[in-house]
């Protein structure tokens, strides 16, 4: 008699047979107690700050580097050393830290610093003061209780590519906060995933902000290999993986600019393949499944995030590959008259085109002629399945899909 397969998974937990040991070991937001690869990078962070503990103000500070280098992981480690270390002392030391991709607008970041400092929604509405007063209110507060802060923005290239000009407005503004300080000091640590992201900003806020910089190189396979080590040490059972699948993961997160992240979520992913199929180790297949997995989970999320708007682009490009910008607006207007939306100009489709391009949904190539002249024709990069299983569930798209 076959065996229920529920029955088998609980069977499965009751006996104990688990890969995984302690699962937030394999989640990119644990902090090891030890860094490998990063000594010179903690040194000089750390060398940077150390002002601050000697009661005077640290410089600005940029740190770079490609995502999974371990940028975010130094930085917080090295605010949680200094802050076991300010809780001894009595000068009022403030480490906040906020991340302006979580942050959707400019003002929740801003008020997201100010819960930090402690001021609540009647000090500092969530919603419904100008930028300048938000800052007002943040400067008074901390010059009022004679804050030094220390504050850390990261991902801080979406700052300035989410508001461009207000963006580099409020950075200017919070470089040069110490100028209105009397009683008070504001440091301003950025961490950006992006290394070209000095060229938008304004060049006032290069000198000030770049006071101090500091670029994480890529991880070698090498390293990464011992990174995945020390995890699955505290990660796994023995002789839970077999080394070709440590490789494995080393090697696929290597070709991916030497991301650290992406290493530990494949070994994550892997373990719980292996862990659903009753298998007694990872092996290379189970790395290869996680890759998989894990492409498919990061598109589907991606195609779900957008507006109502560009999830038509996408539906008109997949209906029509290989089309014009003119063509697939064509394409756009009649889907929306099918589920009765009002269209777009031509102009703000051309724009979100290029959006979503950007995001490697789609992609667009410039195609030559003759005395026509030139046309970029689109076409999608994902399967056409995938947006239909993606979007098959929001009833709007139902007679168009």
């Amino acid at each position: 008699m076959e065996t229920d397969p529920v029955d088998k998974l609980l069977d499965a937990v009751e006996s104990g047979k688990s890969l995984i040991t302690n699962r937030e070991i394999l989640h990119f937001t644990y902090i090891p107690d030890a860094i490998p690869h990063r000594n010179s990078e903690q040194e000089q962070i750390t060398q940077t700050l150390i002002p601050i503990l000697k009661h005077s103000r640290p410089s600005n500070l940029l740190v770079y580097g490609k995502p999974g280098t371990g940028k975010t992981l130094v930085v917080k480690k090295i605010l949680s050393q200094i802050q076991k270390r300010v809780e001894k002392s009595n000068f009022p030391i403030k480490l906040v830290y906020a991340n302006s991709k979580e942050e959707t607008t400019l003002y929740g970041l801003l008020v997201s610093f100010g819960r930090e400092l402690g001021l609540g929604e009647k000090e500092l509405p969530s919603t419904g003061l100008a930028i300048s007063e938000v800052f007002k209110r943040l400067l008074k507060t901390i010059e009022e209780n004679h804050y030094n802060v220390v504050f850390v923005i990261d991902e801080i290239d979406h700052l300035v590519h989410l508001v461009s000009k207000t963006g580099n407005d409020v950075l200017y503004q919070l470089t040069r906060a110490n100028e209105r300080l009397k009683k008070a000091t504001l440091t301003l640590v950025g961490i950006s995933n992006d290394l070209t992201f000095k060229e938008r900003l304004d060049p006032r806020v290069i000198s000030s902000l770049g006071e101090e910089e500091i670029v994480f190189t890529n991880y070698t396979v090498e390293q990464l290999k011992k990174i995945l080590g020390d995890r699955i040490q505290l990660a796994f059972i023995k002789n839970a993986i077999e080394e070709a699948a440590v490789n494995l993961c080393a090697a696929m997160a290597g070709r991916e600019h030497g991301d650290a992240r992406r290493a530990i979520d494949l070994l994550r992913v892997a373990g719980e393949i292996a862990e659903r199929e009753q298998s007694n180790i990872i092996k290379e297949e189970h790395v290869r499944k996680a890759s998989q997995k894990i492409e498919e989970d990061k598109e589907t999320t991606a195609l779900r995030s957008y507006p109502l708007h560009e999830k038509l682009l996408i539906i008109a490009v997949m209906k029509a590959s290989g089309l014009s910008t003119g063509e697939i607006y064509t394409a756009y207007k009649s889907l929306c008259k099918v589920i009765r939306q009002k269209e777009l100009t031509q102009r703000r489709i051309t724009q979100m085109l290029s959006d979503v391009e950007l995001s490697g949904i789609i992609t667009g190539k410039i195609i030559h002629q003759g005395i026509h002249g030139r046309t970029k024709k689109y076409k999608l990069t994902i399967s056409p399945e995938m947006v239909k299983n993606t979007f098959k569930d929001e009833l709007t798209f139902e007679d168009i899909l």
